[in-house]
């Protein structure tokens, strides 16, 4: 039998992402695992609401979402650990900009997204943000010129551990198990 936790969020693990806004002619960064699809044409960004660099997301109405690899996870790591508002976080990734956004360079892929709205939620702002464009490393690129995730091997977060996870083994293809 099930037991009543109480109200957990409980969708986890997460990729790990790294949210990045220019500040007038710097990036900022900060280290996000509530990233979300919200149908094919959105995805939502939710950040506490004192984080500095919401304050230049408004201003912009532009970000980015920068898949975190195992090759780049200290930076982010750290890149969620101090503020912006007191440390200037510019440096912390090489980067190129894109549409009005940063796009770090040891990402392996990068989303330049518009925002469109914004959710408030008590202590939370969720950002509803269109996508301008994708970039993605070549060699994790398949054939066919769509993402192999198997390359990119994202990071995961797990909330109630703080722990972040490697991505695993393929158990099946969606919609070929049989029902016995």
């Amino acid at each position: 039998m099930k037991k009543n936790i109480g109200s957990q969020l409980a969708l986890y693990p997460m990729p790990v992402t790294v949210i990045g806004a220019m500040n007038d002619d710097r990036p900022t960064w900060t280290l996000v695992a509530h990233t979300g699809i919200i149908g094919h044409d959105r995805v939502l960004v939710s950040l506490a609401a004192p984080h500095f660099i919401n304050g230049v997301i408004k201003k912009t109405n532009k970000l980015s979402i920068n898949m975190v690899s195992e090759e780049i996870l200290s930076k982010a790591d750290f890149s969620g650990s101090v503020s912006g508002a007191k440390t200037d976080k510019s440096g912390l990734f090489d980067y190129e900009t894109a549409d009005g956004a940063p796009v770090i360079k040891q990402s392996p892929l990068t989303m330049i997204c518009s925002v469109v709205d914004v959710y408030n939620t008590p202590n939370f702002e969720s950002f509803i943000c269109t996508i301008d464009g994708t970039y993605v490393e070549e060699e994790c690129l398949n054939d066919a010129g769509k993402i192999d995730y198997h390359k990119i091997k994202p990071v995961l977060f797990e909330f109630p551990t703080y722990e972040y996870l490697k991505t695993g083994d393929v158990m099946g293809k969606c919609l070929s198990f049989k029902n016995d």
